[in-house]
């Protein structure tokens, strides 16, 4: 498939973190790039790379739409969506509303379905394409307390292998991200969310353990740095013949080849201990 070397591409969650390094590397590299996100005077920067930021919340029907007309009659294509719009929210399954839960899914799963259901048409008529999405460690490996966005993430992962099967004969090539710890925001954020699930409830020591743990690690400089993601996305959206996962980032491949190998038990024991929890 033919390189192109100037592309139109739509990158969400673009106000902060890892999309917003995205789109400046992207903008860089000579391409015409959009990012889109609900905090739009957070990327009023951007547009001194020659980045045009928009208004999107992928929850929001209407503001998906204007969000991909508005770039297919501005620029009469576009050739790669780069999906990274999520969140993560922390919590027993017991203690996670069922609106928090259907928000988790809605943001993570069901807004970036949608994104790339719109630029589908697009990239189909055009023969060609190149679609982004952001899954995480998270959906390979499972860790207590955090069910909804592993739901979340591993329906990311399926969601994008059936994709790339089905959009393959059009030109259009999908590609998974599978960060591990990374040195953002994420960390604290999700942390934040687990202490304020879990307080008062049955599931407070495991979950003020956890939370202190997810700090402590995202608020020292062992974390992967964000640049080292950003990178695979540009080489995603970029290379001739994209991989279809890129898998990087602190704890990412020794996180899934145990979850692999070790027997379930032994996994589960193995955190159990590691949160003081106890079968009763």
């Amino acid at each position: 498939m033919k390189k192109r070397e100037k592309m139109v591409i739509l990158v969400t969650g673009g106000s902060s973190g890892i999309g917003y390094d995205t789109a400046i590397r992207l903008a860089q590299k000579g391409h015409k790039v959009y990012a889109a996100a609900r905090r739009v005077a957070m990327m009023e920067p951007l547009k001194e790379y020659g980045i045009t930021p928009m208004l999107l919340d992928v929850t929001d029907k209407d503001s998906r739409e204007a969000v991909v007309d508005a770039i297919a009659e501005r620029e009469g294509r576009i050739d790669a969506l780069v999906n990274n719009a999520g969140y993560g929210y922390f919590g027993a399954i017991e203690n996670v509303s069922s609106d928090e839960a259907h928000r988790q899914l809605e943001v993570n799963v069901f807004g970036l379905a949608e994104m790339c259901r719109l630029v589908l048409p697009h990239m189909r008529s055009q023969h060609w394409g190149r679609i982004v999405n952001i899954a995480s460690i998270a959906g390979r490996a499972v860790f207590p307390l955090g069910g909804w966005y592993h739901v979340s993430k591993y329906s990311v992962e399926a969601l994008s292998d059936a994709l790339r099967s089905e959009v393959k004969r059009f030109g259009i090539e999908v590609s998974i991200i599978e960060p591990g710890c990374i040195a953002t925001d994420w960390g604290i954020i999700a942390a934040e969310h687990l202490e304020q699930s879990s307080k008062g409830t049955p599931y407070e020591t495991p979950g003020m353990t956890e939370a202190a743990l997810m700090k402590w690690a995202y608020s020292n400089n062992r974390m992967t740095s964000p640049s080292r993601i950003s990178k695979a996305i540009v080489r995603a959206c970029c290379s001739r013949c994209p991989r279809t996962r890129y898998r990087l980032g602190r704890f990412s491949r020794i996180s899934i080849f145990m979850h692999h190998v070790l027997p379930t038990r032994w996994w589960d024991a193995m955190l159990r201990k590691m949160l003081s929890l106890k079968l009763k």
